[in-house]
């Protein structure tokens, strides 16, 4: 069995993440739209890390600015103490939909980052482990509109792994799936971390996904997004999903959504 201890840092491959009172907004006509609000987080080297919340909540928000595609209005992400300013390999980020290239072949698309890096000769032999690390091998020249969603998505992790990245984000990539590649994936991703000990930041709507995979959750209120409360596992893995301690930290979690979705604006701000 692996313990949310061992699972968390064990493997040293991981960058440590800090996020320091990130206040974000976007321009929506003549005003200021919030989304973050005093946001602070750390993730430890090798952590599985899950972000929960409402719908429209800033949770997206939130994991584009740890990958660099935007930057905070306030506040700083760091990842290993250096502050996140653009995209790069080492933050790779998976989305819902695998957004393969549909004139690229399964290892086209898996090349994507090493040509363009310009290391595409040195790195053959990284894209085929990558490939068989999904299990994808027998698929390499296969086209996107000749593979399930679950192979898609598959598709889509080794595109993000081949570049051995330090952190892995998340958004929701298993959510488009039905319920039963969801859970094979769900099992494949947690041996991809075991394995590689990346840290990983992951966006779901399910929480019996969350706690099956992650070592905490971050419980998010209602736009603009605070954190409610930091959620410690503390399950052995593999999680029983009928399991007691299981079934109430579920129920635990999905009683502060629950509360978050009936709170008012004005109910948050007292609270705060």
């Amino acid at each position: 069995m692996v313990t949310a201890a061992e699972g968390a840092g064990a493997k040293g491959a991981g960058a440590a993440v800090e996020i320091r009172n990130v206040t974000q907004a976007f321009r929506a006509g003549d005003s200021d739209l919030p989304v973050l609000d005093d946001i602070s987080l750390s993730v430890r080297p090798g952590e599985f890390v899950a972000l929960v919340g409402p719908s429209g909540s800033g949770k997206s928000t939130l994991v584009r600015l740890l990958a660099g595609l935007d930057r905070p209005l306030f506040g700083t992400v760091e990842v290993d103490g250096v502050r996140v300013t653009s995209p790069d390999p080492s933050r790779a980020l998976v989305f819902q939909d695998p957004t393969l290239l549909p004139w690229r072949t399964v290892r086209g698309n898996v090349a994507i980052g090493p040509q363009t890096r310009r290391a595409l000769a040195r790195s053959r032999a990284r894209i085929d482990d990558a490939l068989a690390l999904v299990g994808l091998t027998d698929f390499a020249d296969a086209w996107p509109a000749q593979l399930s969603g679950g192979m898609a998505q598959r598709a889509a992790l080794a595109r993000a792994l081949v570049n051995d990245p330090a952190v892995l984000l998340l958004d929701e990539p298993l959510g488009k799936l039905d319920a039963l590649t969801r859970r094979v994936l769900q099992g494949e991703l947690l041996r991809l971390w075991q394995e590689r000990g990346f840290t990983a930041v992951l966006i779901t709507h399910d929480v019996s996904e969350a706690l099956v995979l992650a070592d905490r959750l971050v419980v998010l209120s209602p736009r603009p997004a605070r954190i409610r409360e930091v959620v410690e596992v503390g399950l052995d893995r593999p999680r029983e999903q009928s399991a007691p301690e299981f079934v109430a930290l579920r129920a635990r979690i999905l009683a502060l959504l629950d509360e978050e979705a009936t709170t008012q604006p004005d109910e948050l701000e007292a609270a705060h």
